[in-house]
């Protein structure tokens, strides 16, 4: 596991909230009641660790005090931050399901054997995730669904596809 795996974006700062320090919050975790229970997180690309004082989970977001920050303008400077909790304090994941971090980077190979990339990134719709695939700097779109990836093979570093009729 290399360091950008010991941690998992939980949400992104967007404004200041208030005159208290407080942060306005996109969740971006498929969790966001762990914010109520969480009581440290990681902010920025180097992971400052910060304790989690109080969180209030909206419709659209969270409202984050975080200690230290005691002024608008001190919540405004983590303006577009990312808020991290380490790998260890994951929430623990149905069978066959991962986090995005385990599967970017991965092979792909068709069922029939053929090499067609990496996944470069995974895209979110409204029904299930798309995993972009790089190949020659080329991206290939595959729905992340049962009919298309057969087998996820962590230790190998392989995700094996079905190629529906119109994939390529």
């Amino acid at each position: 596991m290399n360091r950008a795996d010991e941690y998992l974006a939980v949400a992104r700062v967007v404004a200041a909230h208030g005159i208290r320090g407080e942060v306005r919050c996109e969740v971006i975790t498929d969790f966001p009641d762990r914010l109520k229970r969480t009581e440290r997180l990681y902010r920025g690309e180097t992971h400052v660790p910060v304790d989690l004082e109080r969180a209030r989970l909206e419709k659209n977001g969270a409202i984050l005090k975080l200690s230290g920050l005691e002024t608008r303008t001190a919540a405004e400077a983590l303006r577009g931050q990312m808020l991290y909790v380490t790998a260890a304090d994951a929430v623990p994941l149905p069978g066959g399901s991962y986090f995005w971090h385990q599967i970017i980077g991965l092979k792909v190979r068709s069922d029939a054997g053929e090499d067609l990339g990496e996944v470069a990134d995974i895209m979110q719709t409204g029904s299930n995730d798309v995993y972009v695939v790089r190949r020659d700097g080329a991206d290939i779109l595959l729905p992340a669904i049962k009919d298309v990836v057969q087998d996820i093979d962590l230790a190998a570093g392989v995700i094996t596809v079905h190629l529906l009729e119109g994939l390529l």
